[in-house]
């Protein structure tokens, strides 16, 4: 082991108290103040990002990753505007969740308090990098951040602002700590380092989340693929349903809330999917079907098992026909990430039974599963979406960095008495 990690997480853990010690306002205004150097340093961020899209390109990266690497200004506002969004929140530290009076009058509080320091493992994503700094410090936590090589000179001049950030405010820049050498060997010594971080999490491909989960010797929670499914119930409204399928497959094809199967039930099929097969066709998208559904355009390709497990985060969908609601529940079961589900019904009953019989961190009833985003539900930002049924599943925002311990309020009680009995 180098040790350039352990070193850095060294003063992470260091950098932590203080911003645990800190109060609301400081870091509410320190958020606020990063939101800011953000949009002062848009010139040079883009610059760096413009730099890393064409090494990219040059090393044939495709659509979906090209997608995630770019910012805009249009990005960039949007990082400074999740920033403020987060400081704007109600803070969680020191929150008294339960208090119980016991019958020996012990008062039982759980309370929350940071989790520590925070390894966040992500591949060409550079909003990650404010985002996930924004969110670990608002719930008193810091941060070390390893971001793929594609993205390095973009995320690192999104850690200059950051760090100014935490300069003008008088706070220790190793709260975000940037893992500027990407050599995969520090992400082994990253996740070996049990005495100094409390969590980590990786966000990005199916392989990176399999590394880490493989080689990690401190918590992890799973970011994992998200192969995501539309059901168009027999009483669904097809117009409803036309706009779910779209705006799920096309909108973003390369992120993990997109959509990736389209289950229809066999009574709605002859007057859904010749629609919907000519609207993907019109957005580009490649559809592979099942024989029913090949029935209405023998010219699709020929779905098998690999197309409804995968996550394709492009312009790629496989269509299924489905006899009944319980046989799309039981291809769900079969093929899902646990990541987004979603039901095309008028009837409620359906929708109920689609809801009750899916465990995934987020089913969603006649809305697209592009909602399945921190921001869009109200959490400002997110440091992913949990696909690890531990304390946090789905979203993870400000909450969900923070843990609830025990604090005990007595006055002498004890569980025994003393010897000779006083």
């Amino acid at each position: 082991m180098s040790g350039y990690v352990r070193e850095l997480a060294l003063a992470a853990r260091a950098a932590q108290a203080t911003i645990a010690a800190t109060d609301a306002a400081t870091r509410r205004a320190l958020l606020e103040g990063m939101a800011e150097r953000l949009l002062d340093g848009q010139d040079a961020i883009l610059a760096a990002n413009g730099g890393d899209l064409e090494r990219a390109r040059l090393a044939g990266a495709g659509k979906a990753t090209l997608d995630r690497l770019a910012l805009s200004p249009e990005r960039v506002r949007g990082m400074a505007e999740a920033l403020r969004e987060v400081a704007a929140q109600d803070d969680p530290l020191g929150e008294v969740t339960r208090r119980d009076v016991r019958p020996n009058g012990l008062v039982v509080e759980r309370q929350r308090i940071p989790l520590g320091v925070v390894a966040m493992i992500y591949e060409a994503r550079p909003n990650v990098t404010a985002e996930a700094a924004a969110l670990c410090l608002k719930a008193g936590n810091a941060v070390l951040l390893r971001g793929g090589s594609e993205a390095a000179a973009s995320n690192a001049a999104i850690a200059h602002c950051l760090h100014a950030g935490l300069r003008a405010a008088g706070l220790p820049e190793a709260a975000v700590s940037l893992v500027a050498d990407t050599a995969r060997e520090h992400v082994l010594e990253l996740l070996q380092l049990s005495d100094l971080i409390d969590l980590a999490i990786p966000r990005g491909g199916e392989s990176l989340i399999r590394f880490v989960a493989e080689h990690a010797r401190v918590p992890v929670i799973k970011h994992y693929k998200g192969v995501c499914h539309l059901y168009v119930d027999r009483a669904a409204d097809p117009d409803l349903a036309l706009g779910l399928l779209i705006d799920g497959k096309t909108s973003r094809p390369g992120v993990c809330n997109a959509l990736e199967t389209l289950l229809v039930h066999r009574d709605i099929a002859a007057a859904f999917l010749p629609r919907a097969l000519a609207a993907l066709r019109a957005s580009g998208v490649e559809v592979r079907g099942d024989s029913a559904t090949r029935r209405f355009d023998p010219s699709l390709a020929e779905a098998g098992e690999d197309d409804y497990a995968a996550e394709f985060l492009d312009l790629v969908i496989a269509i299924r026909v489905v006899d009944s609601i319980d046989e799309a529940i039981a291809h769900i079961h079969r093929y899902t990430s646990d990541h987004t589900e979603v039901i095309a019904t008028d009837d409620p009953a359906a929708a109920q039974a689609f809801v009750d019989a899916l465990r995934s961190s987020a089913v969603m009833v006649n809305t697209s599963s592009r909602f399945n985003d921190g921001g869009q539900l109200g959490l400002g930002a997110e440091i992913g979406i949990s696909t690890t049924r531990l304390h946090a599943y789905g979203p993870m925002g400000v909450e969900a960095l923070t843990i609830e311990r025990f604090v005990v309020r007595g006055q002498g009680q004890r569980r025994h008495p003393l010897p000779g009995g006083n």
